[in-house]
């Protein structure tokens, strides 16, 4: 663990091993939850560390650090023990699941966060210069303004799930904030190599915290930082939907929307629908879970399936891998299962299921898998419709398109393809769409300087009105 850039080893230690073998690849130190408490109440110094360098500085420093997460050897601790890049790759990918070829696809994702920030901050502050942050004072549009921060700490829950979820909380160093992370499991790996990226390029290492840690720790997280990340299931945010300090990156439950008006030319949208469902292994938010259309609903769930036959098992080394395996075989089986219940009650079909020549459920070198599923809807109220699963999973529902926008539920990302005016307009007015995509752009697809879920500079500065007397 890291407290404040100090490394600390702890008697309580969890280890971790690859998926399908015994053997231990890590020990990581434990870090309970009255540590936490104390050390929080220092993370003031840690924020006036930071400060010590200007926005120009930290920009500079956030290049470096990209060219050493990409492709440095660093150090995972203090007694010599280091990781190149491709050590890296190979052991996230013995513990979460994910094949190499996509390990090194979020490794450039990532990089190009660190590359690219000056343009994230442009997007994020809506074109005020960063340097806003070093005194509070600028200018936007001509007009003096003041930005206060938030908080002395960002603290982040992160999941297991995918690696490039670890860009949403980045911008916060270039921003001037001291972050204080909490690994998944099972993916202890990225944050660290970020952390150790931008320490190596000079930044302070005490805007560092790295707390391994159990639900107690977590929590203490989310109540003492002054503004949080927290990354998890319905069950773990729901308990948080409400408090304004804490920032909720749950289930995306993106979709893809198909207008009347482009509904005969879906064969030539069959590239989106597919990259949509299963980029990065179907395993990110940005994922399309439900596919919505006026009419052609049994023919676009039959190609989908079709195309999706494909996507099978293989070595992790191997470049032609697809999917990911589960960490967790016990969470495979249940939404394995909860699939087939649904299905078996009426009201749904997989049709994937004549195309895989297998059951969904596959095993390779110990690690279990789920082959990709595309399942046909009769309604959008039924449960499949709009449920987000961690693999190549969607719903393709038939809905009236004057009901689209009404029926689709909470959104992190629509792609509607569409020209209607009417319904473009339906969209860009609705509460439940955090980002729209209009044509035909995959929902995995991500333009940095504009935020998908969220605003960070929002989120860690507030503005406050501050009048000077005028000849003051």
């Amino acid at each position: 663990m890291l407290r404040a850039g100090v490394e600390y080893t702890s008697l309580d230690q969890t280890e971790i091993s690859g998926i399908g073998s015994d053997e231990i690849l890590a020990r990581i130190s434990q870090c309970n939850a009255g540590m936490i408490k104390r050390d929080l109440r220092r993370q003031d110094a840690a924020a006036k560390k930071l400060r010590e360098l200007s926005s120009s500085q930290l920009l500079e420093i956030c290049k470096k650090a990209g060219q050493l997460f990409l492709h440095g050897e660093l150090p995972l601790n203090s007694e010599g023990d280091t990781q190149t890049a491709e050590q890296y790759i190979a052991t996230l990918s013995q513990t979460s699941g994910l094949p190499h070829v996509l390990v090194r696809r979020n490794m450039q994702k990532i990089f190009t966060v660190f590359d690219g920030m000056a343009d994230i901050l442009n997007g994020l502050m809506r074109g005020m210069s960063p340097s806003v942050v070093e005194t509070g004072f600028g200018e936007h549009g001509g007009i003096p303004v003041h930005y206060s921060p938030t908080t002395s700490a960002l603290g982040v829950v992160l999941p297991s799930n995918s690696p490039g979820v670890n860009s949403i909380w980045m911008p916060a160093l270039a921003l001037g904030i001291p972050v204080v992370l909490k690994p998944g499991r099972e993916e202890p790996w990225t944050p660290l190599r970020i952390m150790r990226a931008f320490i190596a390029a000079g930044c302070p290492a005490e805007a560092f915290s790295f707390y391994p840690t159990d639900h107690e720790g977590s929590a203490v997280i989310l109540e003492r930082c002054g503004r949080t990340l927290l990354f998890g299931d319905v069950t773990v945010t729901d308990a948080y939907a409400h408090d304004l300090r804490v920032q909720i990156h749950g289930p995306g439950r993106s979709k893809v929307l198909i207008g009347a008006d482009e509904i005969d030319n879906w064969r030539d949208h069959l590239p989106v629908l597919l990259d949509s469902v299963a980029a990065n292994g179907g395993r990110s938010c940005i994922n399309a879970s439900s596919i919505l259309v006026p009419s052609h609903g049994d023919e676009i769930a039959a190609a989908l399936a079709q195309e999706l036959a494909g996507h099978k098992p293989r070595d992790p080394a191997d470049d032609a891998a697809t999917l990911s395996a589960f960490a967790n075989r016990k969470f495979a089986e249940f939404i394995d299962a909860k699939i087939e219940a649904d299905v078996q009650a009426g009201g749904a079909q997989d049709v994937t299921a004549k195309h895989r020549g297998a059951p969904r459920a596959q095993e390779l070198a110990g690690a279990p898998y789920l082959l990709p599923t595309i399942v046909r809807c009769d309604s959008i109220e039924h449960p499949l419709a709009k449920t987000e699963f961690l693999f190549p999973f969607a719903s393709v529902v038939e809905v009236p398109q004057d009901q689209l926008v009404a029926a689709m539920g909470p959104s992190l990302v629509v792609t509607a393809i569409t020209r209607d005016n009417q319904l473009i307009d339906a969209l860009t007015r609705s509460h439940d769409v955090d980002r729209l995509n209009l044509g035909p752009v995959a929902t995995s697809h991500v333009e940095w300087d504009q935020p998908h879920e969220g605003n960070l500079f929002e989120f860690l500065y507030e503005r406050r009105a501050i009048q000077r007397a005028k000849a003051w």
